[in-house]
């Protein structure tokens, strides 16, 4: 996976997280904990998006036995993180689990409007 790519989503997703984080400031009247869990999860979500770029550029290079071992085994390691940013946004309560929830969506969101909206897009 191409670094830059990784990059420009990262980007996306940054400027798309401002104006949401923006709504949800001005229409929920207690918005931190949904901000911040919100926030959360976008951070966990890019953190394992940049998983999943090392994981593709390594996987390449190993014989197809070792690159499958390799891949289903970070798979499941995202999956565990991404269980635990939802079991630790339950058990906060200064983290709000929908937004987290919808924050962990946010790198396929980007990736999908991306490349609805943008006809450059890789």
């Amino acid at each position: 996976m191409n670094n830059d790519l990784i990059v420009n989503v990262s980007k996306r997703i940054g400027i798309i997280s401002l104006i949401i984080i923006g709504g949800m400031a001005i229409i929920f009247k207690e918005s931190k904990p949904i901000i911040l869990g919100y926030f959360f999860g976008t951070l966990i979500s890019i953190i394992s998006f940049k998983l999943m770029g090392n994981t593709i550029n390594k996987s390449v290079k190993k014989p197809p036995a070792k690159a499958s071992t390799y891949t289903t085994f970070h798979y499941i390691f995202r999956m565990t993180i991404y269980a635990l940013a939802l079991i630790v946004a339950s058990k906060a309560d200064y983290l709000n689990f929908l937004s987290t929830a919808f924050g962990l969506t946010m790198v396929k969101n980007v990736i999908v409007l991306s490349t609805i909206f943008d006809k450059n897009f890789r």
